[in-house]
């Protein structure tokens, strides 16, 4: 598994998804259609990709340590 930074290519608003999904080893395309279908689910989704793409660095701050 890798660390968890948002990458600088191939993301689509935040990248939080993309970093998920390369955390965890999936596509990226998996991880925001699992994302999508939670959003029907009851539950503060939204607000924690929110904080997710507030508190994750991006990858070259991330590289730069």
């Amino acid at each position: 598994m890798s660390s968890l930074a948002r990458p600088t290519h191939g993301r689509m608003i935040g990248g939080v998804c993309a970093a998920l999904a390369r955390r965890f080893g999936t596509s990226a395309t998996t991880m925001r259609v699992i994302f999508l279908l939670s959003c029907l689910l009851p539950g503060p989704q939204f607000l924690l990709y929110l904080a997710l793409w507030i508190l994750l660095p991006s990858e070259e701050k991330a590289n730069a340590w």
